[in-house]
């Protein structure tokens, strides 16, 4: 009887022991701390000297202490493969191992000097051991039966909050990452100029994995080269490496195929065309995932690591998003470079139509005096004897005024305005499609456009080239009167004049902008000759432009500004 009572005390013992020891290991979800916890209470509970917490690495395949008790600096150092040891056997045969005298086992590895009893159990999640926990005595059959029944019970609590740190850490890390991806997907975005996100899209690509170096392969026009474009971390080596053929190399490999690539270690790995520059910079595994937009391949985003890393599902999950937010990026930044090309080609056939406009002013007030000259040159009746050097003189004076007539002809009439190809055009489409095109330089000039457009406006017979180049003109003029931002409005309505009730008549569109304004003067000769603008910076060209092209379309201008006051500029159009 007393044997049964002292049988139950020590059950008694142990379950309460367990109690305390599942309280003190879910107390944290913190995966190093739980271990450890998980190890102290073990040494403590087991009467042991020593222990360990020691899991198997995905990555290596090597048995790693990641909690340990009792045990010498150095053995954090220790690697043991799966077979190995006591340790290394109980993880292979995933069977506990007890034994009394260490120095009589075959398969016993000394980690600590005056250990004689070892016990050693599996842990085991979902099935699969993931680790072993030890505990060492310096005693002689030191731990019994009962103590590798509770080392057990131990080990399968142990394993349930190993688990649940593990997911829980999962969890944190892919928060983590989705919010960094979330912070870089605005960083990137913000970025206009292609070079400036190439850098940005590499140097958080680094940072959200934690990698060594991280490059960005572009497709060249013809699509047969991939060509370094952009790194972060890279040395000389890699920046200097010849660039790689989409059919032959690894990287091209992603890109025909649109998935992404792991390799576990590039300095060995013969599919790898730049081992020896890996082994120069210091690069190991690599992933590289593709960079899609529209479902076409325009290159490669890679991240490298400097030690033998096996990435997980969540991290290849996450540079993948990343890598479709950057070529969506690559593909705006593109797309703004060719907006401001446009807006210069469209200047420059602003300076162009200007210089025609010019030329024919020029050429207008030339032949003015000319035909005075030839008139009063005729008038003189200049004729001399044959042996009179003056004959020849009159005769060559005759015949350069008729030169000059026929330049100042040929002048006049390329630069004449070409008649406008009419055809009906809606204006609100034609305004919001410029709104497009100027929108970033009003945006680094701190512009701010506000379009009021009538909802009813009907199509004018226009051409649409010249009423766009005249558009694009005041607002361009707009933006140089607001040097220090302001806001420019762009309105557009009907107008009905008396006895037409039933339809409105005319359109009309009103620029108006927060900018210096204009003094009477100004506005007097706004869109007059170019040979007598008073506008202090610029040519005048632009407004003399916009006048000429009213004109052609039957339509009226009306200027309204005063110094300080911005200008509201109104085109009235027929319908």
């Amino acid at each position: 009887m007393s044997d049964e009572v002292a049988e139950l005390k020590a059950r008694y013992a142990r379950l309460d022991l367990l109690y305390q020891v599942g309280n003190v290991i879910h107390s944290t979800l913190d995966p190093q701390e739980a271990l450890q916890l998980i190890l102290d209470q073990t040494v403590l509970v087991m009467r042991a000297s020593s222990g360990s917490v020691v899991l198997i690495n995905p990555t290596s395949g090597f048995l790693e202490i990641h909690a340990s008790m009792g045990l010498p600096p150095n053995a954090a150092n220790l690697k043991l493969r799966v077979g190995e040891g006591i340790t290394g056997w109980v993880a292979l045969k995933g069977q506990p191992v007890r034994s009394g005298d260490v120095t009589q086992h075959p398969r016993y590895v000394k980690v600590r000097e005056h250990v004689r009893s070892e016990l050693a159990v599996p842990l085991v999640v979902n099935g699969t051991v993931r680790g072993v926990l030890n505990v060492d005595s310096d005693r002689k059959d030191a731990f019994s039966a009962s103590d590798q029944e509770l080392l057990e019970a131990l080990a399968l609590s142990a394993a349930r909050v190993i688990q649940n740190t593990w997911l829980y850490e999962q969890l944190r890390l892919k928060a983590r990452l989705f919010e960094t991806l979330a912070g870089v997907g605005r960083t990137i975005n913000s970025a206009l100029n292609l070079d400036d996100a190439l850098r940005v899209i590499t140097r958080e690509a680094c940072r959200m994995v934690q990698a060594k170096m991280c490059s960005l392969l572009m497709l060249d026009e013809n699509r047969e080269w991939l060509e370094l474009r952009a790194s972060y971390g890279a040395g000389e080596a890699y920046l200097k490496k010849p660039r790689l053929g989409v059919t032959d190399s690894l990287l091209g490999t992603v890109v025909r195929r649109r998935k992404p690539i792991q390799v576990e270690n590039v300095q060995v790995s013969n599919r790898y065309q730049s081992t020896e520059v890996a082994r120069e910079e210091g690069l190991v595994s690599l992933l590289s995932v593709p960079l899609v937009f529209a479902g076409e391949s325009i290159g490669t985003l890679s991240v490298y690591m400097d030690r033998p890393y096996k990435f997980s599902d969540e991290e290849v999950r996450i540079l993948s998003a990343l890598a479709e937010l950057s070529a969506i990026a690559i593909e705006k930044a593109r797309l703004y470079e060719r907006v401001v090309d446009v807006e210069e080609q469209l200047r420059q056939n602003e300076k162009l139509s200007a210089l025609g406009l010019l030329a024919a002013e020029v050429a207008h007030e030339i032949r003015n005096p000319l035909t005075v000259m030839k008139m009063l040159y005729h008038s003189l009746d200049l004729k001399f004897t044959k042996g009179d050097p003056r004959n020849k003189d009159a005769q060559i004076i005759g015949e350069k005024m008729e030169l000059l007539n026929k330049i100042v002809e040929q002048i006049l009439a390329f630069a004449r305005t070409t008649e406008p190809d009419l055809q009906p055009v809606k204006l609100n489409e034609l305004i919001e499609e410029l709104g497009l095109l100027v929108r970033h330089k009003l945006r680094n000039q701190n512009i701010q456009l506000i379009q009021k457009l009538a909802s009813d406006l009907p199509a004018v017979m226009a051409d649409a080239t010249q009423l766009e180049q005249a558009f694009l003109n005041l607002i361009l003029n707009a933006a140089e009167a607001m040097p220090n931002g302001g806001k420019l409005s762009v309105t557009s309505r009907t107008l009905r004049l008396p006895g037409d009730i039933d339809r409105p008549t005319h359109v009309i569109v009103e620029f108006g902008d927060s900018g210096e304004g204009m003094t009477e003067e100004q506005r007097k000769r706004a869109f007059t000759s170019v040979l007598t603008t008073t506008k202090a910076k610029g040519t005048g060209l632009g407004l003399a432009i916009v006048g000429r092209v009213v004109e052609t379309h039957r339509g009226k201008l009306k200027i309204k500004s005063a110094p300080g006051r911005g200008t509201t500029i109104s085109i009235t159009l027929p319908v």
